[in-house]
């Protein structure tokens, strides 16, 4: 199974980007962020015409998620991350599908920090935490994916002295995946690539792409029944080469549907 996340910056803007990317590679499971667009404005119709199904999140302007899948629709869980009933931002969107839980999900930027939106980015990574907690103690197979506006290591940015005091590269919000990564989970790309650069954005601005000046901020992550089903990872720089892309890049990784660990007495 190929499952992808893909901050696509405008479904509107990048529809057709998208479409020829799900021709091509022709992914089985495709979590998308940063929709900018309401709900009723998702592009359902072009999306089936590509073969595939679709559900969404989306919000006027800012933010949405989605799941897409190829072989079947999935099954709607969870809608909003839990945790906070006042938070109206489209960010979070849980589905079963073919026998995995699929997480997709925007972590908010919380820039400029500190401040009220980097005190609303770290609340939101509490909430995760707890989730994530909550869906390694069913032991089921999980990938959770996304943009998760944080730089773990420095490894993951280009000239890292440079990112000191924002919000995706500040001790709090490194902390705060660290400690989610110690429940338990598996980082797909990292452990493809242990000790090589690998970004997944690169800023429109000062030929960041043309210069490979980016960031790793788009994480797939396995829980402990799904990380043997590992076999392959990467990013697909070729779609942020195109014309008027995203700057983010496809990032991706190759699942043995044979190999995950199946809880007892379930399926």
């Amino acid at each position: 199974m190929l499952v992808v996340t893909y901050n696509v910056n405008g479904i509107g803007a990048r529809l057709g980007a998208l479409l020829d990317y799900l021709a091509e590679r022709k992914p089985d499971v495709v979590c998308l962020q940063e929709l900018k667009a309401p709900q009723e404005k998702f592009p359902e119709a072009a999306i089936r015409d590509a073969g595939y199904h679709a559900i969404w999140h989306g919000q006027k302007s800012w933010n949405g998620v989605a799941i897409l899948t190829r072989d079947g629709p999935a099954q709607e869980l969870q809608r909003g991350l839990p945790g906070d009933p006042t938070d109206e931002q489209s960010r979070y969107i849980e589905a079963a599908y073919q026998g995995i839980l699929v997480c997709g999900l925007y972590l908010p930027n919380g820039n400029p920090a500190p401040g009220p939106k980097f005190d609303y980015k770290l609340a939101w990574f509490e909430r995760l935490i707890t989730r994530g907690a909550a869906l390694l103690e069913a032991k089921v197979p999980v990938v959770m994916c996304g943009d998760f506006n944080v730089i773990p290591t420095a490894l993951d940015v280009y000239k890292p002295e440079r990112w000191l005091d924002d919000a995706l590269f500040r001790p709090e919000s490194r902390d705060a995946f660290e400690r989610l990564m110690s429940q338990g989970w598996t980082d797909a790309l990292r452990t493809m690539y242990p000790d090589q650069v690998v970004y997944t954005f690169w800023d429109y601005f000062r030929n960041a792409f043309g210069r490979d000046a980016g960031i790793r901020i788009d994480h797939l992550l396995l829980s402990p029944a799904l990380a043997p089903a590992l076999r392959a990872a990467g990013v697909d720089k070729f779609q942020r080469a195109k014309e008027k892309p995203s700057d983010h890049a496809p990032t991706w990784v190759e699942l043995d549907m044979d190999a995950i660990v199946r809880p007892a007495g379930g399926s």
